[in-house]
Formats: structure tokens, sequence, C-alpha cells
């Protein structure tokens, strides 16, 4: 049975991912930041599946301790400071775990077992001001928040531990990518949240911040599936995961409205507070390497995937609510 050690397990993407290996056969183990405020509720359906360890990116003895203890042959650092708008709030926090949190890892497996197969959950927030449209590999980063700085920095040092030691390092440059699973703070989710409150009577509006960025955006579950493909080749390497398609914020709020049959105009309120202090305005990725190499193709369309948001928040908010 292998065995893979995922950081940052009761996120989004951590549960996912967590469902997709223990289909594969695969002992997980979780690692956990001790907090006073746990929250498992992802995970809550796979948690007797799973093996929960407590240990943190700022902590590199704890990192040392689990990989002695568990001996994972893969490990997805996936944990860090990942909304961009707190990034501005919290930047020396957002460094120290989404940047240093990543040497911390790498020089951890260096430590202990350097066989050991690492993937750094890179993003495409790293390109922020593009150089070029759509953004592959090989393109310029110019990254506009210090979360996406933060980010190159993981990104550049699993590249030079892979140069410099010789190690499986593989960064999956990931493009945006959402569920019903994603927090309510990230903008596609606050959507189909609002939408379902204001379908079922619950609210009036929804405030938004800038309507004209463009990002693309998947499925999670899809994306998961891209990072299990990386390390299951012969060498490391970067790869973009994207769908190489792009919707604006304003389309999201057209999908998701019009699925219920409500002008999005009638609602949507535009709020100062949550603009950016410097926007990222178009993402688009080529994910021509990580088709041709790893055979991996989105499955969920966009349509699809807000539909079935929508679906899930109306769902929840009718168990919140005790609404029939």
């Amino acid at each position: 049975m292998p065995k893979a050690l995922i950081t940052g397990i009761t996120g989004q993407d951590g549960s996912y991912l967590a469902e997709f290996l223990l289909e594969k056969g695969y002992d997980v183990i979780g690692m956990v930041r001790r907090t006073s405020t746990l929250n498992f509720s992802r995970i809550q359906h796979i948690q007797d599946s799973l093996t929960l360890v407590s240990g943190d990116l700022l902590d590199q003895v704890s990192l040392i301790t689990i990989l002695q203890e568990h001996r994972p042959e893969e490990v997805y650092n996936l944990a860090a400071q990942s909304f961009v708008p707190t990034s501005w709030k919290q930047p020396v926090f957002t460094g120290d775990v989404t940047a240093l949190g990543v040497t911390r890892m790498l020089e951890a497996i260096r430590t202990v077992d350097d066989t050991i197969r690492f993937y750094q959950a890179s993003s495409s927030e790293m390109f922020g001001k593009v150089r070029e449209v759509p953004q592959n590999e090989n393109t310029p980063f110019y990254p506009r928040s210090p979360y996406g700085v933060a980010k190159v920095y993981g990104h550049w040092i699993t590249i030079n531990f892979r140069e410099s030691y010789d190690l499986h390092a593989t960064s999956g440059i990931l493009f945006n990518h959402t569920s019903p699973r994603r927090g309510l703070e990230f903008v596609l989710r606050k959507i189909t949240y609002g939408v379902a409150r204001i379908a079922l009577g619950l609210a009036d509006d929804l405030a938004l911040g800038n309507l004209d960025a463009k990002r693309d955006i998947g499925f999670a579950g899809d994306y998961v599936r891209a990072m299990w493909l990386m390390l299951q080749q012969p060498e490391p390497d970067n790869y973009v995961v994207a769908t190489e398609e792009t919707h604006s914020i304003r389309e999201m709020c057209e999908a998701a409205f019009g699925y219920k049959d409500l002008d999005w105009q009638e609602y949507v309120v535009q709020d100062p507070r949550f603009m950016r202090p410097a926007e990222v305005d178009i993402l688009i990725g080529n994910a021509e390497k990580a088709r041709q190499k790893l055979g991996w193709e989105p499955s969920v369309s966009f349509e699809e995937m807000v539909h079935m948001m929508v679906d899930s928040d109306i769902e929840l908010l009718k168990e919140e609510n005790d609404l029939s």
C-alpha cells in the first residue's frame, strides 16, 4: 500500500486529493495545524480512513518528525495562507507559511529521505500582470499580491532543490479551481452561495468587487487528479493545469443567477471594499504540456460546475435554515 502525506488536508484540494488517493489504495496521512478551532467538515466523511497528525509549516522539527514516523513515498504540499486579499493584511505571515514553509518541507525531505516525491502547489497568481496570453510553464512571472510573490518563491525553491539535490520535486501551476467545498470568501463560491440565499428569500442582494476580472477556472476534483499524475512521472517537472477558457466575474454572475432564472443585474452591487489594491486582470492557461505528458484533461465544464455549486448551496441553506 503506497503512503502519501498531504499538508492542508482539511482544505478544498486536500479533501478531494485524500478521497482520490484512498480510492487508489493509498494509506493517507493528513497534516493538520493545531488551532483552537479545528474544522474537519470537508473530510468528515472519510476521516475514519485517514491518519491525522499534528504539524506546522512554521515548525521544521514537526515536519521532520512526521516524515520519520510515517515514511511516506509522496508528499503533497497544499497548505498555505491561500486567500489573496488576506495576504495584503498579513504579508509577513503569508510569506512565512506560503514561501518559507515550502523550504522547510523540502529541507525535511532532504534530511529524512531524499527519495520521497514532492508536489508543490504553485498558482496562476504568480503570473499576475501577465506577460503573454495564454500563460504556460515558461511565461515570466509578475505577481500582483503578497500571496503571488510568496508562491513564486515556493515555486523557485522547489526547482532549486530539484536541481541542487536531485529530488523528485514537481511544481503544479494550477489555475483557479473551485467546488462546493470552496470557502465562502472565494469569488465563485461567494456568487453561488449568494444566488442560493436570494433564491430562497434569505437575501436581497450580493456585494462584489471588480466584475471585469477574468479567470481560467475549473473543478477542483479534476485538478487533484493532475497532482497525482505529476508524481507518477519518471522525472520531476513543472506543469500548468488549466481549462484554457476564461470567464469574467460578470459571466460567473450570469451563469449562476441565470441557472435560477434570475437577472443578476437586479441583485449584484459593487462594493469598493472588495477591490484589490493591485488587480490581476486576466488569467488563462495553456495546458498543452499536461495534456500531452500526463494525459490530463478537465471532465467538468464551467456550466456544470456552477450548477453543481448552486444546487449544493441551496441544499446547504435549506438544511441550515430548516426549509423544506
